[in-house]
C-alpha cells in the first residue's frame, strides 16, 4: 500500500519519523493508538543504514503503517525540506510496501522542546532527545485528528 491518508490505515501500532538532515526521530504506538512515545534519535548516516534501522524498528514493534512528518513552511507552502521527506518515503517504499502518511509537523521540534524545558531536562541532554520528542508530538496529533475522523 502506498502513501495513504489517515483513514485507511489498518488497526494496530503505527510508528513515526521526524527525518531531519542530520538525525531521524522515531515515536510509536501500540494497537490501540492511545499514546505516542519517543523511542529512538537515529543519526543518519547512509540511506539503506537508516532504512535498515526504520525496518527493524517497525518489525520489533509490528507495525502497520508508518507516519511521516513533513516540514511545511509556516504560511503552508512546501520547500526543498518538504521534497527531501517525499524522496526519503519513496525510497522507503520502494524497499518495503506499507501504508505511509504525511503529517504537517509544523512546530513539533519546539512544542517538544517547551515540554522537555518545562520537565527540567538540561539543555545537553534535550539535544539527544528532541528528535524523537518530535516524532512523538508528530504521531500523537495524527493520533489525535484519527479520533475525531472516527467520532
Amino acid at each position: 500500500m502506498p502513501i495513504c491518508s489517515l483513514e485507511d490505515l489498518p488497526a494496530g501500532a503505527l510508528i513515526a519519523l521526524d527525518p531531519g538532515t542530520k538525525t531521524i526521530g522515531v515515536a510509536a504506538c501500540g494497537a490501540s493508538r492511545g499514546l505516542a512515545t519517543p523511542v529512538e534519535t537515529i543519526k543518519r548516516t547512509k540511506f539503506t543504514q537508516d532504512a535498515e534501522r526504520v525496518f527493524q524498528l517497525m518489525d520489533e514493534r509490528q507495525v502497520v503503517g508508518l507516519i511521516m512528518g513533513l516540514p511545511v513552511n509556516m504560511d503552508g507552502t512546501e520547500g526543498a525540506r518538504v521534497q527531501s521527506v517525499k524522496a526519503m518515503a519513496r525510497n522507503l517504499l520502494r524497499l518495503r510496501d506499507f501504508p505511509l502518511v504525511f503529517q504537517d509537523e509544523r512546530l513539533s521540534t519546539f512544542e517538544a522542546e517547551e515540554k522537555l524545558i518545562e520537565a527540567g531536562v538540561r539543555r545537553d541532554k534535550r539535544k539527544a532527545v528532541i528528535d524523537a520528542h518530535a516524532a512523538a508530538n508528530i504521531l500523537q496529533s495524527a493520533l489525535d485528528r484519527l479520533k475525531m475522523l472516527k467520532s
